[in-house]
């Protein structure tokens, strides 16, 4: 038996963070050379951090990240690295260095770059156009990035064709839910196809909108699962593969030696690096755990939300965070989430009662503030709110109340959380769902003020789910009151005033918004689907006359495949209806 090591550093880097990521870098080559592994990879642009964006166009930015690249390969004693960083080489390419004994043996770069959802690496990277295959430690291990392994015709299939063992792929892949299931089956149909040994190694954290979740793999050459990393961990990964099964494999499964040789060179070049003969080393093998088990839907997107918001805040440089609790329930999903991201102590939350508020409202957001142990604060908005009325009676002589007098209450809570902010230096988070940013039931310069957007993306259908499960996992347990979840939403602006007066039932319009927003189905196969075709085009309408709306909101957490901000981008000047 011949057994190759492999370790898969999950880690979390920050953008633009070079010294603290290289520092991270080389503490998991270290733990690694521990494990006695014949390779440790790191994630894709793990040096960089990703998405590096527009720093990207910076010569100097550039200049530094090589410098730590040729940091860790220099650290590489008796065991070879894969890095992701930015090569430079006359254009600038997205690449991964592969380094043996503190020595750079090659570079790699990236063959397909991605210019869909929130992906724009063409504006960036040139591509690249060889696939190459490193021998290390007697093993043929074929080195490629995150969008290679997407293509059924991709890289694998150039590296399997001369002598490829093991793949590995290194990621910055950004979490959806549901995402990692399907994920998981295009890589174990890569192995099998391929009779590869294939590792896909994930990112962890949350940059901006974007969260990674990590639950890295490495499958067998006949397509099972070998391992699975940690879901929204760090972590270091490391197995052992009997590349014997990799001809056995192969000689059961003609796929491979069916394919053309001309396929092949329409893909990309091919070449071989020896990095290091195979020497037998006296080493135990790996009890390879039990894969981490896969997590429910609501559990996924909760600790998505926690990362997201822990990482962003932290990113940042904040300490704590500011909440408006109204009692309802998308402020409690919020609080839960922050508290749990950031620890209790760390969160704020201020009750603003005005003269709609209930007495059961105002009960619900004590009571979840004492069973979260956060601090509370209460500044009642009726003065301030009659002192607008006040000043704008004269120029609102004559007419009517409308929506107008209800914003200005919003409007004031606005101002307070951040002049709140301002004092103390603390992060407002908003508290706005999915479907009101998309039907723009929200106040601009009021509860859309802040500096992070939690529940953006989460449609309030989705909130309800993730109360309840929030409330049967956790510590403190049911933290959420149950009235919170159980009476009608509203954002008590006006006596008797529920969402339901301005908006469809949640179920039906979160049913058209997702057909309408993500999947870009049109007004007719909506209304195909079984819609009333007036609230069919009365959501159309209204969500593409909010985009101006949702320009002004501050970022939040991706979890749908298609989330408003860098996935959805609609121009706000739109007569375009469909219908």
């Amino acid at each position: 038996m011949r057994t190759f090591r492999l370790a898969l550093a999950q880690i979390n880097s920050t953008v633009g963070d070079l010294e603290g990521n290289c520092q991270k870098i080389l503490r998991y080559v270290e733990e690694a050379r521990a494990a006695e592994a014949d390779l440790v990879a790191f994630p894709e642009l793990a040096i960089t951090g990703y998405p590096a964006e527009d720093l990207l166009f910076k010569t100097s930015f550039i200049e530094d990240n090589a410098r730590m690249m040729r940091r860790v390969v220099e650290a590489s004693k008796g065991i070879s690295v894969v890095v992701g960083f930015v090569d430079a080489r006359g254009d600038i390419y997205n690449a991964a260095a592969v380094g043996y004994d503190g020595v750079l043996v090659d570079v790699y770069h990236k063959m397909y770059l991605p210019t869909y959802g929130v992906f724009d690496e063409d504006r960036y990277f040139r591509r690249g156009d060889t696939c190459p295959v490193y021998i290390i430690n007697g093993t043929s291990v074929g080195v490629s990035i995150c969008e290679d392994i997407w293509h059924p015709m991709g890289p694998m299939v150039v590296q399997r064709g001369v002598g490829a063992e093991v793949a590995v792929n290194i990621n910055a892949s950004p979490f959806s839910a549901g995402k990692q299931s399907f994920r998981e089956r295009m890589i174990a149909t890569r192995a099998s196809d391929n009779g590869l040994y294939t590792a896909y190694l994930n990112l962890v954290g949350g940059q901006d909108e974007l969260v990674f979740d990590g639950s890295s793999t490495i499958f067998s050459p006949d397509g099972q699962l070998l391992t699975r990393g940690r879901a929204f961990e760090e972590e270091l990964l490391v197995a052992d593969m009997d590349v014997t099964d990799v001809l056995r494999s192969r000689l059961r499964n003609p796929l491979a030696r069916k394919a053309q040789p001309d396929i092949h060179k329409s893909i990309g070049a091919s070449k071989t690096l020896k990095v290091s003969n195979y020497t037998p080393k006296k080493r135990q093998l790996v009890n390879h755990r039990e894969p981490v088990k896969p997590l429910s839907k609501e559990e996924e997107v909760y600790k998505a939300l926690v990362t997201g918001t822990r990482d962003y805040v932290r990113k940042t440089g904040f300490s704590r965070v500011i909440i408006g609790l109204s009692g309802g329930i998308d402020s409690a999903l919020t609080a839960c989430v922050a508290s749990d991201a950031l620890g209790s102590q760390n969160v704020l939350g201020v009750s603003m009662p005005s003269r709609f508020s209930s007495e059961g409202s105002i009960v619900d957001a004590k009571m979840l503030a004492h069973n979260l142990g956060i601090e509370m604060w209460t500044v009642p908005i009726e003065e301030a709110h009659q002192a607008y009325l006040n000043t704008l009676e004269p120029t609102f002589r004559g007419t009517q109340p409308n929506v107008t007098e209800q914003n200005i209450q919003s409007r004031i809570r606005g101002n307070i959380l951040m002049a709140i902010s301002n004092k103390f230096g603390w992060l407002v988070l908003t508290t706005g769902n999915k479907s009101e940013m998309a039907m723009g039931y929200a106040t601009l310069y009021g509860d859309m003020a802040g500096g992070f957007a939690v529940i953006k993306d989460v449609p309030k259908t989705l909130v309800y789910e993730l109360a309840n499960w929030r409330n049967a996992h956790g510590t403190p347990s049911k933290p959420i009151p149950q009235a919170s979840i159980d009476k009608a939403p509203s954002a008590e602006l006006r006596p008797k005033q529920t969402d339901q007066d301005d908006l469809p039932a949640y179920d039906l319009l979160d049913k058209i918004l997702k057909l309408y927003v993500e999947e870009e189905r049109s007004y007719q196969e909506i209304v195909a689907s079984g819609f009333d075709p007036e609230v069919v085009k009365r959501v159309i309408r209204t969500v593409d006359l909010n985009e101006y709306k949702r320009r002004q909101a501050p970022p939040g957490v991706k979890i749908t495949q298609r989330a408003f901000g860098k996935d959805r981008r609609m121009p706000i000047v739109n007569r375009y209806s469909g219908f």
